[in-house]
């Protein structure tokens, strides 16, 4: 490939590109952090936050895991300047739609944790939608290819 056709980005394109791979990381260990609770941690939660975790689907945790790996992929794929990291995002997007769908609309999450539940599901809704937007400029600029 010819990297002469590309345009060096902007020094806040790679702040926010490692600012948004930190924050897909912090989403790979709530995944890891929820796919391998012990018994031990699972039993210090409230009876009600124990159900929640016991009674996941496992397309609800596929998608869980397919929103946060995505999106971790996506921001490595933008870090090494590939268009790719939009595809990566839409994935991720999916992921999230899919999981946030399930903790509102099926399962008793908002019951267990009110009003304050929607808060984390929408600011990754956001996030996501974000990235796939920054991916696009990116694009667009000739930063990424």
């Amino acid at each position: 490939m010819d990297h002469s056709t590309r345009t060096k980005p902007p020094i806040w394109f790679w702040i926010i590109s490692v600012i948004a791979l930190i924050w897909n990381l912090m989403g790979v260990m709530a995944y890891l952090g929820q796919a391998y609770m012990s018994d031990a941690d699972l039993s210090a939660l409230p009876e009600a936050e124990q159900a929640l975790y016991t009674n996941v689907p496992a397309w609800a945790t596929a998608a869980f895991a397919i929103g946060v790996f995505g999106g971790a992929l996506g921001c490595l794929l933008l870090l090494l300047r590939k268009k790719w990291a939009k595809s990566l995002f839409i994935i991720s997007l999916i992921g999230v739609l899919i999981q946030t769908s399930y903790n509102l609309f099926v399962s008793d999450a908002l019951d267990v944790y009110g009003t304050k539940g929607l808060i984390m599901p929408i600011i990754i809704l956001i996030i996501a939608l974000y990235l796939i937007m920054f991916s696009n400029k990116s694009i667009a600029k000739g930063w990424i290819s």
